[in-house]
């Protein structure tokens, strides 16, 4: 295994950590404190300023944070779904790495599930197993 580089620790310890009640509060704590020195700086366009440039430079940074978190979450995610696909008899193997296809080939596959979830719905309002390996087209 590699070793994740600087900036994927940096951005994992960052979601992490911003994703705790703890910095919830120290963030409403600081909102208050604005708040409360309003009359202190008589509500001035400054006073207005630091918090409209300070929620913006710290949003704007963590859209970026949060990205690269959520993207290898993601990969990995995928990654595992396509082992158990890969590990389990009967599973489709053309539906291995299914993120990769284009629209048109997502949609012809969805739309053959979608066949098959309302055949099975049909089958258990007759009585029937809706169980059962149907072969699907590989896209």
């Amino acid at each position: 295994m590699r070793e994740k580089n600087y900036f994927e620790r940096f951005a994992t310890s960052v979601a992490r950590t911003a994703g705790h009640a703890q910095v919830f509060v120290v963030a409403l704590g600081l909102i208050a404190v604005w708040s409360v020195t309003g009359p202190v700086f008589g509500f001035s366009d400054t006073w207005q300023l630091v918090i409209n440039t300070s929620t913006t430079i710290v949003t704007f940074l963590m859209v970026f944070v949060i990205q690269n978190t959520q993207n290898r979450e993601t990969e990995a995610m995928h990654i595992k779904l396509d082992e158990l696909i890969r590990a389990i008899e009967g599973a489709h193997n053309a539906l291995l790495d299914l993120e990769e296809l284009n629209e048109q080939d997502l949609d012809r596959i969805r739309f053959r599930y979608e066949k098959l979830a309302r055949d099975a719905r049909d089958s258990l309002r007759r009585g029937e197993k809706d169980t059962g390996i149907t072969e699907v087209d590989s896209a």
